[in-house]
């Protein structure tokens, strides 16, 4: 099997693996206890949040702890929605969403929300000019990706934050799933912001919502003791140490793990590019660690599954997309349908190797010669 499918999930590092049996071993009382154990686990706790936070570049109060990033999605939009009904009912997002993003944008039109869609450019980008267009009195709510699962394409989040900032009753919400641990992120000028370890070799069950100060938010669980009154259940201590063990191996590595990934994605679109019914999807500012493609005249899932035959793992759109249905985000960048269909994703990683570059690359060739005669 040739594993290319790292932005749905990641193997996690044996550190990762290490630092979570030794922490479930080590600390077994409840974090909200207050005899011995749980105070030594919430004494433990308090660290973890106090590295986790400087490796964020914020404050340790500014963290939530939830199950993943679809759940800090949740959190996040729902929780500014409500607590800002009274300004208004106006939210901006993009086309590009995750859908713990857009479903949950789906749920709030329904309860009364008006859901405005920012155009986006041939490169992937918010259009800004089109975003101050839409932003209005009554706007709370500006929702974007920092980067795009399926092209990988990297926002200006800078640009984005200044238009907003203009707006003091709106927020901006950040799904920096696909960024945080392949890219330098900052949280300057961001209200809310999601992240999910499982993308950077940490574990699945766990993710991190970044919340400034001063932001409001009405939580989705209510009742019972955590390390925060956003989201209630016992804190989870093993799954924060992990994530924090994945957070700072991602950080220390980061140049290192994506010159090897930028690496493979010059190859890869090099020798792709060369098959005349091949078109390259991603932009070439996009993150390496994605490289979308359409193949002319053959569903993204015919090729997909035909690759699928070979051992070779690569997805259609994003894991947590709906079946059959044209990739929105390519849709977004060529308005073409038809390409749109044709669409698939690769995902690299610094794991990967000449030897899974090679078996791909045999692969593709013999599915296209099949599927384009």
């Amino acid at each position: 099997m040739i594993y290319l499918d790292y932005s749905a999930n990641t193997p996690a590092d044996p550190a990762v693996l290490r630092t979570f049996v030794e922490t479930e071993q080590r600390y077994i009382g409840n974090a909200n206890s207050t005899h011995a154990a749980g105070r030594a686990a919430h004494a433990r706790m308090d660290e973890i949040l106090a590295h986790t936070a400087q490796l964020l570049g914020v404050q340790p109060d500014e963290l939530i702890f939830t199950s993943g990033a679809s759940e800090a999605n949740n959190l996040a939009l729902k929780g500014m929605a409500r607590a800002s009904r009274h300004v208004g009912k106006h939210i901006i997002s993009t086309a590009l969403e995750h859908s713990s993003v857009s479903g949950t944008l789906t749920a709030l039109q329904e309860r009364g929300y008006e859901i405005d869609l920012v155009d986006i450019d041939r490169e992937g980008r918010v259009d800004l000019e089109h975003l101050r267009e839409l932003m209005r009195k009554d706007t709370v709510m500006v929702a974007v990706c920092a980067v795009d699962s399926e092209l990988g394409a990297v926002q200006p989040l800078a640009e984005i934050a200044e238009i907003v900032k203009q707006a003091p009753d709106c927020r901006l919400h950040v799904d920096a799933t696909q960024a945080v641990g392949k890219m330098p992120v900052s949280f300057d000028g961001i209200d809310t912001m999601s992240i999910a370890p499982h993308k950077f070799y940490g574990l699945n069950g766990c993710g991190i919502l970044v919340k400034r100060k001063g932001v409001i938010l009405e939580p989705l669980i209510h009742g019972g003791a955590s390390t925060t009154i956003y989201r209630s259940g016992t804190p989870a201590l093993a799954l924060a140490a992990s994530m924090e063990t994945a957070l700072q191996l991602a950080l220390e590595q980061l140049p290192k793990r994506q010159a090897v990934v930028q690496a493979w994605n010059n190859l890869l679109r090099e020798r792709l590019s060369a098959y005349p019914e091949v078109r390259i999807n991603s932009p070439k500012q996009a993150i390496p660690h994605i490289l979308n493609l359409s193949v002319r005249g053959v569903k993204g899932a015919a090729f997909q599954q035909a690759l699928d035959a070979k051992g070779i793992c690569v997805s259609v759109k994003s894991a947590c997309s709906v079946e059959n249905t044209p990739s929105r985000a390519v849709f977004a960048v060529s308005h073409d349908r038809k390409t749109a269909m044709s669409s698939w994703r690769i995902s690299l990683s610094h794991l990967t190797t000449q030897n899974d570059i090679d078996g791909f690359l045999s692969a593709f060739e013999a599915c296209y010669k099949e599927l384009t005669k």
